[in-house]
């Protein structure tokens, strides 16, 4: 079986960094869990593979109006939950056979495996908020295995 690699990025907040275009390129996919702000964000990311977006809390307007507030995809038999904050999150992932939730909004980069299921926010790609880190991910799945790792693109 291959592995596939999908760049995860959230909270641009119309921000797109030379850094998150750098660390995402030669992903097979990239999911944007929100706070998007601009449909040039989405337009720069596609530029590099497939993208997978959920509408933030900031994500206003006709350009934002086709995004979802959560979506489910599947790559290579893992199930994979995007939703922006995951205080949205409308059911128990493990019960409907998800592998993998996709969060953003409180920009605080994480990954966390709870029982069985593994939770990622990739932080903020976007402008600096408070002394947190400038950051995106990466989702390696092989053999219905799926791993993350979290990127500092700006110390």
């Amino acid at each position: 079986m291959s592995v596939s690699r999908i760049g995860l990025i959230s909270d641009t907040h119309n921000l797109v960094r030379p850094e998150a275009l750098q660390w995402l390129a030669g992903c097979d996919a990239i999911i944007h869990a929100g706070d998007i702000c601009a449909p040039h964000v989405l337009d720069a990311l596609a530029q590099i593979a497939p993208v997978t977006a959920v509408r933030g809390n900031n994500d206003f307007g006709e350009w934002a109006a086709h995004l979802p507030v959560s979506t489910t995809l599947e790559v290579q038999r893992v199930k994979i939950h995007v939703v922006h904050d995951i205080a949205d999150l409308q059911f128990d992932a493990l019960a409907d056979g998800v592998c993998v939730v996709v969060t953003g909004h409180s920009h605080k980069p994480q990954v966390e495996e709870r029982d069985g299921v593994l939770f990622v926010n990739p932080g903020s790609a976007g402008p600096r908020r408070f002394k947190l880190p400038i950051s995106a991910g990466m989702l390696t799945i092989e053999d219905d295995r799926a791993e993350a790792a979290l990127h500092t693109l700006v110390a």
